[in-house]
């Protein structure tokens, strides 16, 4: 496995310390959850990288095509629908805002390249989490 975050919480309630190659950010839990609320939660993480992988993946697309699109702004949201037992539906909303000079057809067809960015698409799929002990 390559690893691409590295993620490292002490003694203090809930704070995590996050790498990613050069980067370094913190995470945390609201206070309503008895966190610090130094950073934002794991699921504001989980939707900021569908939001953010669709805002490139447009903007890529966009570029190529010599579009004049000026400026995209995503805001998601997420809700869980219980079904049985432990199981339950997760339901991302993302809304999209293209920001030029695009006719109808061109916001489209971007709106169906925001689908096609690589988060979504592991989103899409089934997903495995395997945990391992290290030492």
């Amino acid at each position: 496995m390559k690893e691409i975050v590295k993620v490292t919480i002490g003694l203090e309630k809930y704070t995590t310390q996050l790498y990613a190659g050069n980067h370094h950010f913190i995470g945390d839990e609201p206070a309503e959850y008895d966190g610090a609320d130094l950073g934002p939660a794991p699921y504001d993480f989980l939707l900021g990288s569908l939001g953010s992988c669709s805002a490139i993946t447009i903007r890529m697309y966009a570029d190529r095509k010599e579009w004049n699109l000026e400026g995209v702004e995503i805001s998601l949201g997420m809700e869980k629908e219980k079904k049985e037992g432990n199981d339950f539906i997760t339901h991302i909303t993302r809304n999209v805002k293209l920001i030029g000079d695009l006719d109808d057809k061109q916001k489209d067809r971007l709106l169906k390249i925001a689908d096609a960015c690589p988060v979504a698409k592991i989103l899409k799929n089934e997903i495995r989490v395997a945990s391992n002990l290290v030492s």
